[in-house]
């Protein structure tokens, strides 16, 4: 039978989804809940040295909705507002009531090797089971010379990495940023100063709109704004990128993040390269229940495949990736039209038309392909409100 039990770094994973480093986990009561539920883990929110200020502008979200679904969610949110103490006492008390969790700690200093270090050996002493260095948080925290300005500068990911790994008595990941122009560069630069594992991605940073009544760009705090954190379903392309493109350069242990909102989103992350997976949006959306769905659609999936455990689905697809120059393209392909789906609207023909190729015509309300001009592009087959369009070799 299949397990969704796994292991990374040395470290026993109920199953291989873990709560992310932000609100869900701000609490030791809500990481209670949540273990409670089923969650395999969870990363705290992000710890700091106790004079790091840290006061917050409200509202803190805005979102972006297609409907009533949430597709994008930005925040300007900061980092833990508990102090160091608390959380030892926290860490304490949820390993002795959940021993078999995992629970790791994600730290943030100033770019000062004393600040990282004492907070590093204060952490030695929990049980907390790994530590998450967070060198991404794209607001906030950068304008203080942290988050995203560290993760951000190779040489100062590297060297924190180092001061750390120094005196850290438990495994070290270092959560990377979506916004470099490399983040495989970042991975091997920071793998090299010693990380134990890498996490990906933190938060892309971005506008979410502008109030075209008032000119005030999203969330307005008192008639101002700035720029957020970008996550939810809408991210997943990135970090699903991001993640196969670490994996490609690195071997190491990677926990994947970005717009996980289902099983299949896990295994996807899986796929290309990820050990196991953090997620935070979704359970801001929709509550820490959604672990139910989570564990059974993928165990169900496990079985389904003939995989005993996470392990065996890892790097299925990264091996599948290639640079552009070397795709098959002899290979041409052809929309195939479904007549018993299609709506006859229309709009496959007028958008061909109009875009590059203009193969397609519609003929006694039949949608007709001439294969000698057709690109082979898809365009039709994914602009089709029916999906009554699928593409075959010519």
């Amino acid at each position: 039978m299949s397990t969704l039990k796994t292991s990374v770094l040395g470290i026993e994973v109920e199953n291989p989804f873990l709560l992310a480093s932000a609100p869900p986990t701000a609490k030791i009561e809500s990481i209670d809940k949540a273990f409670e539920l089923g969650w395999g883990g969870a990363v705290l929110k992000t710890i700091t040295p106790d004079d790091l200020e840290m006061i917050e502008a409200r509202p803190t979200y805005t979102t972006w909705k297609i409907g009533s679904k949430v597709c994008g969610f930005e925040n300007i949110e900061l980092l833990s507002h508990l102090t160091i103490k608390e959380w030892l006492n926290g860490i304490k008390f949820l390993k002795e009531k959940h021993p078999t969790k995992v629970i790791i700690a994600s730290i943030m200093a100033p770019v000062e090797k004393q600040a990282w270090q004492n907070l590093v050996k204060t952490l030695n002493e929990s049980s907390c089971d790994a530590f998450e260095l967070n060198f991404s948080c794209p607001h906030g925290m950068p304008e203080k010379g942290i988050g995203m300005a560290i993760g951000t500068d190779a040489e100062i990911s590297a060297q924190i990495t180092a001061w750390v790994k120094e005196i850290a008595q438990k495994p070290v990941f270092v959560k990377l940023s979506p916004n470099v122009t490399s983040i495989s560069e970042i991975a091997k630069i920071v793998e090299k100063a010693g990380a134990d594992g890498l996490a990906a991605i933190n938060t892309v940073q971005s506008m979410m709109g502008v109030d075209l009544d008032t000119f005030t760009p999203k969330p307005c705090v008192n008639g101002s704004s700035t720029f957020g954190g970008y996550s939810g379903m809408a991210v997943k392309p990135i970090g699903l990128r991001c993640v196969a493109q670490i994996r490609q350069s690195s071997n190491l242990p990677i926990l994947g993040i970005g717009g996980i909102s289902s099983w299949q989103d896990a295994a996807e992350y899986i796929a290309v390269g990820s050990d196991a997976v953090e997620i935070c949006t979704e359970v801001m959306v929709n509550g820490y229940g959604i672990i139910d769905a989570l564990k059974n659609g993928l165990l169900n999936y496990l079985e389904e495949k003939g995989f005993n455990t996470p392990k065996d689905l890892k790097n299925k697809a990264v091996i599948h990736l290639t640079a552009h120059e070397k795709l098959n393209k002899e290979e041409k392909q052809s929309p195939i039209i479904d007549d018993s789906i299609c709506g006859k609207c229309g709009k496959c023909v007028k958008i061909c038309n109009e875009m590059e190729a203009g193969c397609l015509s519609l003929v006694n309300e039949h949608i007709r392909v001439n294969k000698e001009h057709c690109l082979g592009c898809s365009l039709c087959s994914n602009i089709c409100p029916k999906n009554a369009i699928h593409m075959c070799k010519k």
